[in-house]
């Protein structure tokens, strides 16, 4: 990951290269020009210091002729040493404008320094007239160096004319490629600079928003930041902690949720408590006073009779239950058998009911009260309105994971605007005769047992019939009752 001190240190580094290599590239031309400057201003001044010598050189032979002195001798040979080492370095000045006229430069001072041996000579012979004239032979050619001298250098200014003037040219061209460069460095700079920063703040501008819409409680709002610094560090810890709120949130409604899930079906379950209460007018006085109507009916031969009334009292003794205790399949099948003999005895002719139990599927837990209403409900709305009655089919097989319970009958069926409504609890059929709760009571009750909505289902096809069907689970998921 990289840091927002490297990528600064990064910046510098090439802001400070691109200074630097501006500054070599001027100052690596300024120094060729000033050498070769340099080389053509040395070749003048070796020329000049041969005609400041032989002049030299001539005043001490002058000198050295009037007074005669050991220290004016070498003050001789000095300069005649000197000016022979003067004409080796205008020798390396020589190139093909001015050869012909440096080797006649050289040859006089040979002959310089020849006529001032000479003079020397005859000046020892005691010859003074021949010293003497060697010695304007010396001074004529001092001067001829001289006239030469100034001949060369103006060669030379001929010749480096065009040098002089590129040099001037050159140092305007490379002052507008210095600016020329140091303009398109600055733009490119600029550039790096604006993606740079654009890099560091396109990140912070991300975090701001989603700080922002956070603020306005937007927590489903992803934050994706590009990037492999410490900002993309904090953007992913700000999400988790975004997600991590999310789902607090999101468990905080949930339970919300459920806790007035819990308190409708309290009241719901008050509410059934109530009706039940008030359907007990002594009830032990009721249930002895069937019973005594049943054994009379029985010794007086009404058998059936007897039969129907110990089926009512079963029925009754039943539905005084408490709503909140579970009770098994079976419990659900065997007062399910006493409410179909009652409604037999009312339709003997037009109720036809059909049972399909597996016996070894009846364990399985369920609230109490859950079959009665739903066959109670087929039987009033799928059956009773048939004029040639109708049937009723009771399955119970196993289905694998869940046992399975069928109720289906050939009645009228109902519409889906209808279905719905039972399962969102905006409406009901009809409350159950014999029990007062409805189907949409069924069906909050035992989605609240077993903590699971696709618990129950209605298939009906107006004019075909209604199946409802169960797949209770065999291990419960949550033990809360109805």
């Amino acid at each position: 990951m990289n840091s927002i001190q490297k990528k600064i240190l990064l910046l510098s580094a090439i802001v400070l290269f691109s200074m630097t290599f501006i500054w070599g590239l001027l100052t690596y031309y300024n120094q060729q020009t000033q050498e070769r400057y340099n080389r053509i201003l040395q070749r003048y001044l070796r020329m000049n210091e041969v005609t400041g010598l032989s002049q030299h050189t001539v005043t001490a032979l002058n000198n050295y002729l009037l007074a005669p002195s050991n220290s004016l001798l070498h003050d001789l040979d000095t300069s005649k040493a000197q000016l022979l080492q003067a004409k080796r370095l205008v020798a390396e000045l020589k190139n093909k404008d001015n050869e012909f006229t440096l080797a006649n430069y050289m040859n006089m001072i040979d002959s310089l320094l020849d006529a001032t041996e000479l003079s020397l000579m005859f000046f020892g012979q005691k010859n003074n007239e021949a010293a003497t004239i060697r010695f304007s032979d010396a001074t004529r050619i001092s001067q001829y160096i001289a006239e030469t001298t100034l001949t060369l250098i103006d060669k030379e200014l001929k010749t480096y004319d065009d040098f002089y003037r590129g040099i001037i040219k050159q140092s305007d061209a490379l002052k507008k490629l210095g600016f020329l460069i140091l303009g398109l460095i600055t733009v490119l700079l600029l550039l790096f600079a604006y993606w740079f920063s654009l890099g560091m703040t396109r990140p912070i501008q991300k975090l701001i928003f989603a700080a922002r819409e956070l603020s306005r409680g937007r927590f489903d709002l992803k934050i994706d930041v590009q990037s492999n610094d410490e900002i993309a560090f904090l953007a992913k810890t700000f999400d988790r902690m975004r997600i991590d709120i999310n789902n607090l949130i999101s468990e905080i409604q949930h339970t919300a949720q459920l806790e007035i899930e819990l308190q409708e079906n309290r009241l719901h379950l008050k509410e059934s408590q109530l009706r039940s209460l008030q359907s007990q007018i002594n009830p032990h006085f009721l249930f002895n006073t069937l019973d005594t109507l049943s054994k009379k009916a029985f010794l007086e031969g009404s058998r059936q009779t007897s039969d129907l009334i110990v089926s009512v009292a079963g029925l009754l003794r039943y539905n005084l239950r408490h709503l909140d205790r579970a009770v098994t399949l079976r419990d659900e099948r065997d007062v399910l058998l006493k409410y179909i003999e009652i409604q037999r005895a009312r339709f003997p002719d037009r109720l036809r009911f059909v049972l399909e139990v597996d016996e070894d599927c009846l364990h399985v837990p369920l609230p109490s009260l859950t079959l009665q209403p739903i066959i109670e409900n087929a039987v009033i709305h799928g059956i009773e309105p048939l004029e040639d009655g109708g049937t009723i089919t009771f399955r119970v097989y196993d289905g694998g994971e869940f046992v399975a319970v069928e109720i289906e009958d050939d009645g009228g069926g109902m519409p889906e605007e209808t279905i719905r409504q039972l399962f969102d609890g905006g409406g009901d059929p009809g409350q159950g005769h014999s029990t007062g709760i409805g189907f949409s009571n069924v069906v909050r009750r035992l989605r609240l047992f077993y903590g699971r909505d696709d618990v129950i289902d209605v298939i009906s096809i107006p004019g075909q019939g209604t199946k409802v069907i169960m797949r209770l689970p065999a291990a419960i998921e949550k033990g809360e009752s109805a």
